[in-house]
Formats: C-alpha cells, sequence, structure tokens
C-alpha cells in the first residue's frame, strides 16, 4: 500500500467519521440545523432522523470513501482524492439536509413553539469586560515562522541551483524551479498568510456573540465566554501546525530530499491539528452550563434566518461570526459585506498556494 492510498483512506475516513459524530455534539436545541424548544430536543422524529441520518452517511459515505480509495490506487491520479471528498461532503449535505427538512415540517405542523415565551439573552459584560486575545497562543506560529525565515538564509547558500517545488503523491519531485530568494522562501509566505487570516478569525471568535439560553442565562453565558476563548486557542494552535507542515515542505525543497513520504511532512502536522481541533471543541460543545436555572423562557425561532440551516444571513445582526447550527465552531454571517471581503482572501490564499505548489 503507497503512502498516497494511505494518505486518501485516512482523509475520506475523517470526513466519514465526522459527519457522523457531528450530530452528538450539537447543541441539543438545533437539532440538523432546527431550532425546537427543549422539551421537543428528544421528540421522536428527531430521533428517527438522527437515525436515518447516521445510516444514510455511513452507507452512502462507505460506498463513496471505498471507491475513492479503489480509484486512487489503479489510476495513481492524485487529483480523485479531492474529488472524492467533494462527492463525501456533498452526500453529507444531502443527509442532512433530508433530516432538517423532515425536523422543520414536524416543528411546524406540530407547533412546537405555540404557547412558549420565547427570549433572547445577552452577555452584556462582552462589551464592558470582553474576553483578550490569547496572544500567547499565537507565539508558537511566530516562532515557526522565524524558524523558517532564519533557516532558510543560513542554508540558501548551499540550496541546490534547481528547487524541487512540488512532490507528487509518490513523494518524487514533478516540479522544478531555478534558485531564487522568492522560490526559496516562498512557503515562507504562505505561512505568513495563513497565519494572518486564521489569526484574525481568532479575533473575530474572541469578540463574537455566544449562543446564550434564556432558560439558563448565566450558565450559559459563562459557558460561551470560555468557549469563544477556547476556540480562539485551537485555531491559533492549529495555525501553528500549518506553519509546521509548511516548515517541513521547506526543508525538503532547500536539501534537495527525494523521499515517499514527502507529502506526509504536510499532511500529518494538519490533520493531527484538525483531528485535535475537533476532539477539543467537540468535548467542550455539549454541555453549555445552567444547572439548575430555569427563567421559562426559550430560545427565539429565527430559523427564517438560516437557510438550509447552515448558511446565516442576517443583514440587521453585526455580528461577523455566529454560532454554526451544526457541529462545531463558528460560520459566516453572510449578509455583512465583511464576510464577502473574508472570503475573497481566503480565495486569494488558497490561489497563492496553488500557484507556488501546483502551478506549471
Amino acid at each position: 500500500m503507497t503512502i498516497a492510498i494511505i494518505l486518501s483512506f485516512v482523509l475520506l475516513g475523517l470526513v466519514l467519521l465526522l459527519a457522523l459524530v457531528l450530530p452528538s455534539v450539537t447543541s441539543p436545541t438545533v437539532p440538523f440545523g432546527v431550532r425546537v424548544p427543549a422539551r421537543h430536543a428528544a421528540d421522536p422524529v428527531v430521533r428517527e432522523q438522527a437515525r436515518l441520518y447516521r445510516r444514510r452517511v455511513l452507507v452512502g459515505g462507505s460506498v463513496v470513501a471505498v471507491a475513492g480509495v479503489a480509484s486512487d490506487a489503479l489510476t495513481g491520479e492524485p487529483l480523485l482524492l479531492p474529488l472524492s471528498v467533494l462527492v463525501l461532503v456533498g452526500l453529507w449535505y444531502g443527509c442532512f439536509f433530508l433530516a432538517h427538512q423532515e425536523i422543520r415540517e414536524a416543528k411546524t405542523a406540530g407547533g412546537w413553539f405555540e404557547g412558549l415565551h420565547q427570549g433572547i439573552a445577552v452577555d452584556t459584560e462582552l462589551r464592558t469586560n470582553p474576553p483578550r486575545f490569547p496572544w500567547l497562543w499565537l507565539t508558537p506560529a511566530l516562532v515557526i515562522i522565524a524558524a523558517t525565515v532564519v533557516a532558510g538564509i543560513l542554508m540558501y547558500p548551499t540550496m541546490p541551483q534547481n528547487l524541487a517545488v512540488h512532490y507528487g503523491a509518490s513523494g518524487a519531485p514533478n516540479r522544478m524551479a531555478a534558485k531564487s530568494v522568492g522560490t526559496a522562501f516562498s512557503l515562507v509566505f504562505v505561512q505568513l498568510g495563513f497565519t494572518a487570516l486564521l489569526a484574525g478569525m481568532a479575533a473575530a471568535i474572541v469578540h463574537s456573540r455566544p449562543d446564550i439560553d434564556p432558560a439558563r442565562p448565566v450558565g450559559s453565558a459563562r459557558w460561551g465566554r470560555h468557549y469563544l476563548l477556547l476556540g480562539a486557542k485551537v485555531l491559533l494552535g492549529l495555525v501553528a501546525l500549518i506553519d509546521l507542515g509548511m516548515l517541513g515542505s521547506s526543508l525538503l525543497m532547500w536539501t534537495g530530499t527525494t523521499t515517499r513520504w514527502a507529502p506526509l511532512v504536510v499532511v500529518l502536522p494538519v490533520l493531527t491539528g484538525v483531528v485535535a481541533a475537533v476532539a477539543v471543541l467537540a468535548r467542550n460543545n455539549r454541555d453549555r452550563g445552567g444547572n439548575g436555572e430555569d427563567t421559562g423562557l426559550t430560545h427565539r425561532d429565527d430559523d427564517k434566518y438560516w437557510r438550509g440551516g447552515l448558511f446565516y444571513i442576517n443583514r440587521d445582526d453585526p455580528a461577523l461570526l455566529v454560532p454554526r447550527r451544526f457541529g462545531i465552531g463558528w460560520t459566516l454571517n453572510f449578509g455583512d459585506p465583511r464576510a464577502a471581503m473574508l472570503l475573497a482572501g481566503v480565495v486569494a490564499l488558497i490561489g497563492l498556494v496553488v500557484i507556488l505548489r501546483f502551478g506549471g
């Protein structure tokens, strides 16, 4: 089994596992992106749709994953792996949307919010005493970038005249470029771009609005502050691992090293960071505090702002990032013009990586 097949199997397996786990770590009052009162969180319709969702994802996802790994093994074409991932994610959303629609229809038909007192809880201390950006957690990424720059400067005189700027799935270089400062330090620019982007997102998370339960305002507000800081720290830890992978890739390029394990130098740190981030956030996502509290209020039925249970569009909401309705983490408010600017930055950064690492 080649390293490319192993990577394909691991990546597709992680996507499938994440799809199966997310319903268990989502807030009970937003099953499959539908806002429901707490007393209906365990409704038979919700339980049945969760069961059907997992069955569909497991069966369909297994077929896609096996087909993706087999096609990669038979053809050796690396582009089939991202295609398989896209198909798997599309299947994942299709299963999610079916469950979302069934629960939403049951909520409407059953009048689940009728007779309930809906409310909104706000943590006013977020303005007067907001959580502080965890600067210390940004230090590892900055240190790794500095180490990459210093190592590059010291090794530059002895670098090969032609540098391997891209490795194939087999680990062999498949694109060379003449040595220059721009070529040798290309991944430093990628490091800086990823670090700036994710640090900016971490800052936005720290200053975002937590989802406070009006039935348990004190405990859930306390949990919300903790979760905001935790999310920022996790994101900064992830960017440090991304930078570490870029450092390893730079060292391979600078030394002219050829090894079939080359793809792991970049992929392994990133996969480790993603798995750790999901595990940490999932562990802290379910228990939202407020034990013993009950104000008699329930969340406002705000499904009209969520398209398909995943995309938040509210031009009257000043928040750029809001808690996700399915899974863990945050999503953009697509009604905010800043969201388009941020997405443009992400696309530009991905384009830079593609040009530097895959271009002809």
